[in-house]
């Protein structure tokens, strides 16, 4: 993914944001995630007038920013991502109450 998103803003001049705006979008696409939790799960319906998006597109606006802040900064989020399990499969393995 991230170097499919790579080679989509290479495309570009401008290219990546600089990471405080890149902060900013991901704020802003996380809020337009959780308007769709709460239009979905929460007791605000959409109004009528209002576009239909779903937790889906929000949930890909919000990685597809990700990427991007990561790219620019030359981070691997599969590195990352790593990085975390091992904290969670070695600090927190025996925080939460295992299925039989």
């Amino acid at each position: 993914m991230q170097k499919e998103v790579h080679e989509y803003i290479n495309q570009f001049k401008e290219g990546y944001f600089s990471p405080l705006a890149m902060l900013a979008r991901m704020t802003e696409e996380l809020g337009e995630l959780a308007r769709e939790i709460n239009h979905f799960y929460g007791e605000k319906p959409k109004k009528s007038d209002e576009e239909e998006k779903t937790i889906e597109q929000e949930l890909g606006d919000l990685l597809f920013v990700l990427i991007c802040f990561a790219n620019s900064l030359n981070i691997s989020l599969e590195e990352s991502f790593n990085l975390v399990m091992n904290k969670f499969n070695t600090r927190d393995k025996d925080r939460w109450t295992r299925k039989e």
